[in-house]
């Protein structure tokens, strides 16, 4: 392990081994306190912060760049083709396709509350979202431009010469191409899902089978990787700490520390995902091997708990994974979301 924090100083790794102790001593204790009859607060899960005061100009200038196929090498594509509002901020494919045909290396993340994650991508390696998406448009099978080619298009519009030199005083260039796109980004946060709610002190948001759920959210220890208001996106985990997820054998991981010390190209080890909105974002995991999201908790089960849950458990939990499903432009996310901002 001191290896690993070594050469990842930055990155937090959570053990699963010691995971019940922790969840029994603060987390369940402070939870069940919290139940009855006033949810409030614990330690482990909050409510979606509100948005930051951003300047709406500055917010709209980033939805068109967002949204315009300038910003592709060919023209071909914008951030939106991967990253669509109207189905959960991503797309509905295990992994999406880019340029000549080539299959991405992961399945795309939701863009939705991205500003609030500790480490952004799903190896983590970005804690800037202006670096994630400088990176994404020089990369050769995503956006594939240079900042040459795509200011020389920028500053060629005559309304983009005038939205630009409004907002910033001066044409497009790169430091505010990437300011516009992170504010734009920074702005779709979807508060107010049911588990805010409830978190707020409203005892009715939640039905019964949703607190089961989150009950057993708790119980089984899926809150020491996913916590935090965006219920993950703030620590790294090794997908398949039990064993293979794909694997119908379980074991107890005695070598959890080898084997993360052996992951020089970290193969199986990923930044857990906000499981906010998760209800709207299958595909599911780093490659979209599931559609379902009964599916996914199971695999999670046996993979990551070492557990083998049966289908009342996995009814609940999905109840409760339902409840955190947001708001965006005054409706609740669905597969079918309007952007009506774009």
């Amino acid at each position: 392990m001191d290896e690993v924090r070594r050469r990842f100083p930055e990155k937090r790794y959570v053990q699963p081994l010691a995971m019940a102790a922790v969840i029994s001593c603060s987390v369940v204790t402070t939870f069940a306190a919290s139940l009855e009859p006033y949810p409030g607060h614990h330690e482990a899960l909050a409510p979606l912060p509100p948005p930051p005061v951003l300047d709406a100009s500055k917010i709209s200038l980033g939805r068109r760049l967002f949204h315009d196929p300038v910003l592709s090498g060919q023209n071909a594509m914008s951030c939106s083709t991967c990253h669509n509002l109207q189905t959960g901020g991503t797309i509905r494919l295990s992994r999406t396709v880019g340029y000549q045909g080539k299959v991405h290396q992961f399945n795309a993340p939701t863009i939705f509350n991205v500003g609030n994650n500790y480490r952004l991508g799903w190896r983590g390696r970005f804690t800037s979202l202006a670096a994630q998406n400088e990176t994404i448009l020089h990369d050769p099978n995503l956006m594939a431009i240079e900042w040459p080619d795509l200011l020389s298009r920028l500053n060629g519009q005559k309304s983009y010469i005038e939205v630009f030199t409004a907002q910033y005083g001066r044409q497009a260039d790169r430091e505010n191409v990437l300011d516009a796109l992170v504010a734009y980004q920074l702005s779709l946060v979807t508060p107010d899902s049911s588990f805010d709610q409830y978190l707020e002190g409203n005892q009715q948001a939640l039905s019964p089978n949703q607190k089961q759920g989150l009950k057993l959210f708790m119980e089984y220890g899926c809150v020491s990787c996913h916590q935090g208001s965006n219920v993950g996106g703030n620590m790294f985990q090794i997908f398949g700490v039990f064993g293979d997820p794909d694997a119908r054998s379980l074991h107890e991981p005695e070598d959890l520390e080898k084997r993360l010390q052996r992951h020089d190209k970290e193969e199986n080890v990923f930044r857990v995902p906000s499981l906010r909105n998760v209800e709207v974002t299958a595909p599911y995991f780093h490659d979209g091997r599931t559609e379902t999201l009964r599916e996914a908790i199971a695999i999670m089960g046996e993979s990551q708990l070492g557990r083998q849950l049966n289908d009342e458990d996995i009814a609940a939990l999905e109840a409760f994974l339902k409840s955190l499903t947001g708001v965006y432009n005054g409706k609740r996310l669905s597969t079918a979301v309007t952007d009506e901002s774009r």
